[in-house]
């Protein structure tokens, strides 16, 4: 039985932002490919731990597994935004107690964030207060 769950371990979301960012003709990509982009990435893995990764991540409902000759191949089930939204919602409920207002507040008090990010991030509430408003 598939575990149902968006959110993924460390290797996991490597391997997932790997297949997200694959160009769509592309997908299902092999193992041998997979890990590849991997080593390029910087984290040089055996050939047996990304498999069983990515068959776990099979059960886990994140990708979808494809038999073509030899080799299993593997696509994303779950999309970047579902991930990203479910980590966002985990970290507003943990850490900021619910209130969107202290999660901002944190995010535009930090280092990380410059003018250049502000002035975007100001447009982007422009627009989602007008789709709201409609």
């Amino acid at each position: 039985m598939a575990r149902k769950t968006t959110k993924p371990a460390e290797l996991e979301l490597q391997l997932l932002k790997i297949l997200w960012q694959a160009p769509e003709d592309e997908l299902p990509i092999p193992v041998r490919e997979i890990r590849a982009r991997l080593a390029e990435s910087g984290r040089d893995l055996a050939h047996t731990t990304v498999i069983t990764t990515l068959n776990t991540m099979v059960e886990k409902g994140f990708l979808k597994r494809t038999k073509h000759k030899n080799a299993f191949r593997f696509s994303p089930k779950i999309s970047e935004k579902d991930v990203q939204g479910s980590a966002i919602n985990e970290v507003l409920t943990r850490v900021f107690n619910g209130s969107p207002e202290d999660l901002m507040l944190a995010l535009l008090e930090s280092n990380e964030v410059d003018a250049d990010d502000i002035v975007e991030i100001r447009r982007l509430i422009d627009r989602k207060a007008k789709e709201l408003n409609q």
